[in-house]
């Protein structure tokens, strides 16, 4: 059975919020009200984890990182250092007739990240996006559209330059095909159909 989750006393963790056995909340680390983390986490130093916010089993938060919400975070997902994961598609501080905005005065939208995807550090995913399953997102990388499973992209805005494993590595061609690679690490094979990467 894992340990009971493990939270810092500089760690400032909403009553409502539920953390998972085994996972971890460090040093001045902030954990809205009603956020739901699995099993095993690491929430890193500084790291903001916005109300109302879902998370997986396994996932990694690092130092700084700012997570609003209404993010999704699926199983084994990696958020690098300083990233961030915004909210607001028309941010504004005030409204059109100067006065400061409030909760009501705008409709959040989240970003979601599915199984084993990887987020650079600081890099920025402006929701709504959706990073699917094993991906990455280089460092530094803005990420505007969604991202397919296995992608690895990279740039400003953010653009597939590779595909990637589950190891993370980029995958090879495979000798005499357009459509197959394999990753160097664990010599899977992967097939591309139509901008779609899928394991044979």
């Amino acid at each position: 059975m894992s340990p009971a989750a493990r939270i810092l006393d500089s760690a400032d963790v909403d009553a409502s919020a539920a953390i998972g056995d085994g996972s971890s909340v460090w040093h001045l680390a902030q954990v809205r009200n009603d956020v739901r983390i699995g099993e095993n986490c690491i929430i890193g130093r500084g790291a903001y984890i916005g109300s109302g916010v879902v998370m997986g089993n396994n996932c990694k938060v690092q130092n700084y990182a700012l997570v609003y919400e209404p993010a999704v975070i699926g199983d084994g997902v990696f958020i690098g250092p300083a990233a961030v994961l915004t909210n607001d598609e028309f941010p504004r501080a005030i409204t059109p007739t100067g006065e400061l905005k409030s909760g009501s005065d705008w409709h959040a939208v989240g970003v979601t990240i599915n199984e084993g995807a990887s987020i650079g550090a600081r890099a920025v995913c402006i929701a709504p996006v959706t990073i699917g399953a094993w991906a990455l997102v280089a460092a530094g990388a803005v990420v505007t559209k969604d991202v397919p499973n296995f992608a690895l992209v990279a740039g400003v805005p953010a653009k597939r330059i590779r595909w990637v494993g589950r190891a993370g590595h980029p995958l090879n061609p495979v000798a005499g095909s357009s459509d197959t690679f394999s990753c160097p690490v664990t010599g899977a094979t992967y097939i591309e159909r139509d901008g779609q990467l899928t394991e044979a």
